[in-house]
């Protein structure tokens, strides 16, 4: 059964903003970087925890001149991300130092969560979860254990009409309908404890969305291994719904399909994970190219932006 998500893919616009805000204010880990696979002059960054846990990746297309993107139904609208308890004074002074719009802390299915809007606009959440989340997280000398990310809580979906989308976490991907709020419902996998939550919230009549900068691109689900991946690809065509074959993403093998209500999602392998090009301790400290750029590598670089 689905355990939850495995990553999170979001566009952003200058990437060195992104690089800052991501790994000095957030303080997450810069587990990799690399290139779009379909646009080389373009990185792919990967934030996480020490080694890059499914589940605690959150990545960025930084396209330098992207216009902004609209939040609206039809797409994944808010990333939700575990912090512990007392830790929300912390994240509202370092936010405030960092000119970020937040609100101030608000409660939700019986959890406190803080929502702010990153450099490019998109909206995420830092919530205290009911239950105590053991994960380890990646410290840094601004951020200790006592308030740094643990890895996703939820993410949300905003649709015109949740149903069949509903139906298809329930009936395929096994969540279960764990609480409901005005038009907010949240599924839950009940095979994992850590950043297994979907909220989705039926918006009737809202305008449809734009996915552009500041917009989450597409949410990938937790796949043991290859058998597991071809299984769910299966019950999905079953369905109707046309899924790509697997691809070879390096860090994991993917399936990608677009839901009833028109997200991209993604089933991604949890292996061979991010070590497999470079040593747990100096991930995200070279360039990694796929092979089939090796051959470009002097001009991809001059071309890219560089971070420090």
């Amino acid at each position: 059964m689905i355990t939850g998500l495995h990553h999170i893919t979001a566009i952003s616009g200058n990437a060195k903003k992104n690089f800052d805000f991501y790994t000095k204010t957030m303080g997450l880990r810069f587990v990799k970087k690399t290139v779009n696979f379909d646009d080389p002059h373009t990185y792919h960054f990967y934030y996480g925890d020490k080694t890059g846990t499914p589940g605690t990746i959150l990545t960025f297309f930084p396209w330098q001149d992207i216009m902004t993107g609209r939040r609206g139904t039809h797409m994944a609208t808010e990333i939700g991300y575990s912090v512990p308890e007392g830790s929300l004074d912390f994240w509202q002074k370092r936010l405030d130092a960092a000119n970020i719009i937040y609100n101030k802390p608000s409660a939700k299915f019986g959890e406190i969560y803080l929502t702010f809007l990153d450099p490019d606009g998109l909206k995420v959440e830092l919530t205290v979860p009911e239950r105590t989340d053991d994960r380890v997280p990646w410290e840094t000398a601004d951020i200790s254990a006592d308030n740094a990310l643990r890895g996703f809580h939820h993410v949300t979906l905003t649709l015109d009409d949740i149903q069949p989308t509903a139906d298809l976490l329930v009936s395929v991907f096994g969540y279960q309908l764990e609480k409901n709020h005005a038009n907010r419902y949240r599924f839950k996998s009940p095979a994992g404890d850590t950043a297994n939550y979907i909220d989705l919230v039926e918006a009737k009549g809202e305008q449809r969305g734009h996915v552009a900068g500041g917009s989450i691109h597409h949410i990938a689900f937790r796949m043991k291994d290859d058998a597991m991946q071809e299984y769910y690809r299966e019950k999905i065509e079953a369905r109707g719904l046309h899924a790509t074959q697997q691809l070879d993403r390096k860090y994991f093998r993917s399936v990608y399909f677009r839901e009833p209500g028109g997200v991209l999602f993604e089933l991604a392998t949890d292996t061979p994970g991010f070590a497999v090009d470079e040593p747990v301790d100096q991930l995200g400290t070279h360039l990694m190219l796929p092979e089939q750029y090796e051959p470009q590598r002097a001009e991809i670089e001059q071309k890219l932006i560089k971070l420090d």
